[in-house]
């Protein structure tokens, strides 16, 4: 039997503390009671701190009863990827090669700004090597499963971020997303995931691709992560001029005259199966009723953008590989070994040409913008793939990935959220897409498809 408390979402839980209904004492209980039921199935989380996460709770409480919240966050039970460093946390990148590793000493900066905030980081989420596969398949944490069904993979790279979501071990996680690695999960487990504009939220090391962001069960949810979460920090030279937006109380807004494209299909890539198909159209239709101004449209290379991304991406991740000894290296997942020694074969003008087409890309997506206000799509052409599969290709592990690994290319802010169910009960994500700077109109779209989509989701908390 679930507790009632792990179907309660963040807002509801802050609003608990507030009126003395609930403790962040009992939440915490909860949520440890939840990940000792579910976990062994899932395999989501590693690093558990429960009897810190007990301490935390119960000086939270004290607060609470003195009316003296630390920050908006004050209690919540929170998890976070094994990429983003927390002080007295494993960080193992997915990877065997580095459990040895110390612990933590230092908050990156999506850490420090939910400390900040009184969020409690209970357990960290496991993710594959690297996090260059969209899957959940590691070296180090073995295989994520997705609770819907746990034949099927949660997505990947944030894998176990959205399969503990899903499943009520907390109301909330922290992923990364470098092309849909939030998006992804998201739209696999059924969850709502964000990724801002890149630099919006801080983070180290600073990355032109790389960004943090939220993934959740509702979106009101996410907009009150985001106003801890894109506060500043000095570390990031990259990151943008902190806003100021209060994302969470500015999601109300009219869709009359909004001008939104319909990608249904990409020239490259999987093909979309006719159930994601009918999805995302169907979702469409939403957009259209509350006012907006529904078109088709098209993205026309001369050229595969994947592959550019994808040769950019292996030399990247090869800088990484390349630090290891031989024995760690042997210890790295057999397919991210082998893929990360083509980048010895790309020499220096090659990888020029690769960062010259994704400035291609950049430029006709942007042209593709121009008389649009917001795209939807679909998140990926595909429903599901078994969760010891690396992708679902077996032959190309991210061909799956292009839907939303195009638009981290752009920098530009981007969402997930279920549009609805296949067949086989996996949920499908519809994305949502908006132009550079603004993440709140995507949340807010996002918010106004949530309310009338006509169907409530029921979790897989058991």
């Amino acid at each position: 039997m679930v507790n009632p408390i792990c179907t309660l979402s963040a807002d509801e839980l802050i609003q608990s503390f507030q009126n003395k209904e609930l403790s962040p004492v009992e939440v915490m209980e909860a949520v440890l009671v939840q990940a000792d039921a579910i976990n062994p199935k899932i395999n989501a989380l590693f690093g558990q701190a429960s009897e810190r996460a007990m301490t935390l709770a119960r000086e939270s409480e004290q607060r609470w009863q003195q009316n003296k919240p630390i920050g908006i966050l004050d209690g919540l039970p929170i998890t976070i990827k094994d990429s983003i460093k927390a002080d007295g946390f494993p960080s193992w990148h997915g990877c065997e090669a580095n459990m040895n590793r110390p612990l933590d000493t230092e908050n990156s900066p999506p850490a420090a700004r939910l400390k900040e905030a009184g969020a409690i980081i209970f357990a960290k989420t496991a993710m594959p090597d690297i996090g260059m596969l969209a899957c959940g398949v590691s070296s180090a944490h073995g295989i994520v499963r997705n609770p819907w069904n746990t034949d099927f993979s949660p997505g990947g790279s944030s894998a176990g971020a959205a399969a503990s979501v899903a499943a009520g071990i907390g109301p909330c996680s922290i992923g990364t997303d470098g092309g849909g690695s939030v998006r992804l999960p998201a739209g696999q487990c059924g969850l709502f995931g964000f990724k801002p504009t890149n630099g919006r939220i801080p983070h180290i090391p600073p990355d032109p691709i790389r960004t943090a962001g939220p993934l959740t069960r509702s979106v009101a949810d996410s907009a009150l992560l985001m106003n801890v979460l894109s506060r500043p920090d000095r570390r990031d030279f990259g990151a943008l001029p902190y806003s100021g937006k209060d994302y969470k109380n500015s999601l109300v807004r009219d869709l009359k005259g909004l001008k939104v494209g319909l990608l249904a299909n990409l020239e490259f890539g999987l093909p979309v199966a006719e159930e994601v198909s009918t999805a995302v159209k169907r979702g469409a239709r939403v957009f259209e009723e509350a006012g907006a101004i529904l078109e088709p449209v098209s993205l026309t290379f001369d050229f595969d953008p994947m592959e550019a991304v994808e040769q950019y991406f292996m030399v990247r991740s090869y800088l990484e590989f390349d630090t290891l000894d031989d024995k760690q290296k042997q210890q790295v997942l057999p397919y991210i070994a082998q893929w990360v020694q083509g980048a010895t074969d790309v020499s220096g003008v090659q990888l020029m040409s690769a960062m010259s087409k994704i400035d291609q890309i950049r430029s006709i997506i942007r042209e593709q913008f121009k008389n649009y206000d917001y795209i939807i799509s679909p998140v990926m052409p595909t429903v599901g793939f078994a969760a010891e599969a690396l992708g679902a290709d077996d032959d190309h592990p991210i061909a799956h990935i292009a839907y939303a690994g195009l638009y981290n290319q752009t920098g530009q802010p981007a969402s997930s959220i279920c549009c609805g169910f296949a067949e086989n009960g996996l949920p499908i994500g519809l994305q949502i897409i908006g132009k550079r700077y603004d993440g709140l109109g995507v949340l807010q779209l996002s918010h106004i498809y949530e309310q009338h989509r006509g169907f409530d989701i029921p979790w897989p908390m058991s």
